[in-house]
C-alpha cells in the first residue's frame, strides 16, 4: 500500500519536462523495435511461473477527456486493473502498478487476501505502488510524461535480472512514447494501427469477414454528411424509426446519440425535416454535452451513422479475444452486456458466460476478427461487440464494433481465472 508497512511508494509532483508534445520523429521505428523482442519473453518467461518477471501496470484511460468527463466515477476506473495484482501469486513476479492518486490501503489488502498460498507480507515486498498524486482530468499518462523522476523511478523498480512489459487499459502514442522512455514492450496494439478499432474500420472489417452489420455509412466528417447519412437511411426503409450516431472514438457508449424519426407528418422532403429538427431529436447519450460540441468531435474525429438494430427479443453480447505475441488468436470469452442510458447505448454489466443459444457462434466470429486484426499487425486485448435478435427460432447477429483495448468485461474475467485456473471454450461456449 501507500506506506511503509505495505509496500514500496514513490511519488514526485515536480511537471517539469513536459511530454504533451508530439513524439519524435523515429520514437514508432524504435517502439516498434522494442515489440519485436517481446516474443522471446512471451514464449519462455510467461509459461514459467518461476521465471523473474516485472509488469508495469499503466491502468491509464488515455482517451477524449471531455467525453470521458461525461462516464460517471471515471476517477475510480483506474482500479479497474488491481485485478493484475494476482499476478503476484507468482513468487519471483514483481508488479508496479501506477496511479494518478493513491489508493485505500484496504483496497489493496483485500486484493492480497485473495492470493492462493502467498503471505501478503511476501507480495508486499514484489509490489510497488506508484502515485502523481494529481486527481486532475489529464490522462494518467500524461501526467508520468510530465514526471522525468517518476519515470526514473520507476525504470529503477525493475530489477536487473527481470524482463519486463507493460500492460495497459489502451494504448496511445502516449503509452508508446512511456514505453520507448523505460525501453519495454506492451502486450497491447500499436498505436499506429488505431484506427482499426475505430467504428469506421469497425464497419469495413466485418464486412471484410462477411459478418452482418446495420445498414449505414462511415468515414463521415462533418453534421452535413450525417444528416445526409441520416436522410438516406431513412428513405431506403421507410419504416426506420430510429438511427445511430456514434463518434469513432467513444467510450461506454458516450461518444453515441439517437436521432428518432417517429413523427406523424407526412413529410415530403426528408432533408429539409431532418436538417430542421436535428438539434431537438438528436438526444446524445453524455450528459451536458450540446449539439455543438457533439458535431465538433464528430468533425475532429470522424463517426458513423447506422440503423438502430429493432427486435422483440434482442440482446447485446460481446466477445473478448486475445491476439498474442507469437500470433495465435484465442477467444476468452463471450458476455451478454447489460446496457442502459438512452436506447440502451451505455454500458453497465455483464453475465458470463453468453446464452449457450448463440455463445459458440458469436466465439467463431469473433474468431475470424481476431484473425483479421492479426494479420493486420494487431497485438492484445480487444472485444467486439454484437446486437443480437431472434429472428423466429434463429438468432441473427449484428456486428456493431470492435473495441482495441481492455474494457467492462476484462477485469471480472481475469479475477475469475486467477482465482479458479479455468479456461473458456469457446466452441461449447463453457468454461471450466
Amino acid at each position: 500500500m501507500q506506506d511503509d508497512s505495505t509496500a514500496t511508494l514513490y511519488a514526485v509532483p515536480e511537471t517539469s519536462g513536459v511530454s504533451s508534445l508530439p513524439p519524435i520523429s523515429d520514437e514508432s521505428a524504435i517502439f516498434k523495435g522494442i515489440q519485436e523482442r517481446f516474443r522471446e519473453q512471451f514464449e519462455k518467461a510467461f509459461p514459467d511461473k518461476l521465471a523473474p518477471k516485472t509488469v508495469v501496470i499503466l491502468p491509464s484511460l488515455t482517451l477524449d477527456q471531455e467525453i470521458l468527463s461525461k462516464v460517471k466515477g471515471v476517477v475510480h476506473y483506474e482500479e479497474r486493473l488491481l485485478c493484475l495484482l494476482m499476478l503476484l501469486r507468482m513468487p519471483r513476479t514483481h508488479v508496479i502498478y501506477l496511479t494518478s492518486t493513491t489508493i485505500d490501503p484496504a483496497i489493496i489488502d483485500y486484493y492480497l487476501h485473495l492470493l492462493p498460498g502467498i503471505t501478503g507480507y511476501h507480495a508486499l515486498q514484489r509490489l510497488t505502488l506508484l502515485s502523481c498524486y494529481d486527481a486532475s482530468s489529464k490522462s494518467l499518462t500524461e501526467k508520468i510524461l510530465e514526471r522525468p523522476r517518476l519515470i526514473e523511478r520507476i525504470r529503477k523498480s525493475i530489477p536487473g535480472d527481470h524482463v519486463a512489459h507493460m500492460a495497459c487499459f489502451n494504448v496511445t502514442p502516449y503509452e508508446r512514447t512511456l514505453a520507448v522512455k523505460l525501453n519495454i514492450p506492451i502486450f497491447g496494439c500499436d498505436p499506429d494501427l488505431l484506427n482499426l478499432g475505430s467504428k469506421s474500420s469497425s464497419r469495413q472489417i466485418f464486412r471484410e469477414c462477411n459478418l452482418l452489420v446495420p445498414e449505414g455509412y462511415e468515414d463521415l466528417y462533418s453534421k452535413q454528411e450525417a444528416i445526409d447519412a441520416l436522410v438516406k437511411l431513412k428513405l431506403q426503409n421507410p419504416a426506420l424509426r430510429k438511427a445511430v450516431v456514434k463518434i469513432n472514438d467513444g467510450f461506454s457508449g458516450e461518444g453515441n446519440a439517437l436521432f428518432y424519426f417517429d413523427t406523424s407528418e407526412d413529410i415530403d422532403d426528408w432533408q429539409g425535416w431532418v436538417t430542421e429538427q436535428l438539434t431537438e431529436r438528436l438526444k446524445i447519450v453524455a450528459d451536458d454535452l450540446s449539439c455543438e460540441n457533439f458535431f465538433a468531435k464528430f468533425k475532429e474525429m470522424g463517426g458513423i451513422v447506422e440503423s438502430f438494430v429493432e427486435g422483440d427479443i434482442k440482446e447485446s453480447p460481446s466477445v473478448q479475444c486475445r491476439i498474442d505475441p507469437d500470433g495465435n488468436c484465442r477467444v476468452v470469452s463471450t458476455h451478454d452486456q447489460l446496457l442502459g442510458g438512452e436506447g440502451g447505448q451505455v454500458f453497465l454489466g455483464a453475465y458470463f458466460p453468453a446464452q449457450p443459444a448463440y455463445a459458440p457462434e458469436i466465439g467463431a466470429m469473433g474468431k475470424q476478427v481476431a484473425e483479421s486484426l492479426q494479420q493486420k499487425g494487431v497485438l492484445g486485448r480487444f472485444a467486439v461487440d454484437f446486437i443480437s435478435v431472434l429472428d423466429n427460432s434463429s438468432w441473427k447477429h449484428y456486428a456493431i464494433e470492435i473495441n482495441l483495448r481492455k474494457g467492462g468485461t476484462t477485469h471480472p474475467l481475469l479475477m475469475l481465472q486467477f482465482l479458479t485456473d479455468g479456461e473458456y471454450d469457446y466452441k461449447k461456449g463453457i468454461y471450466s
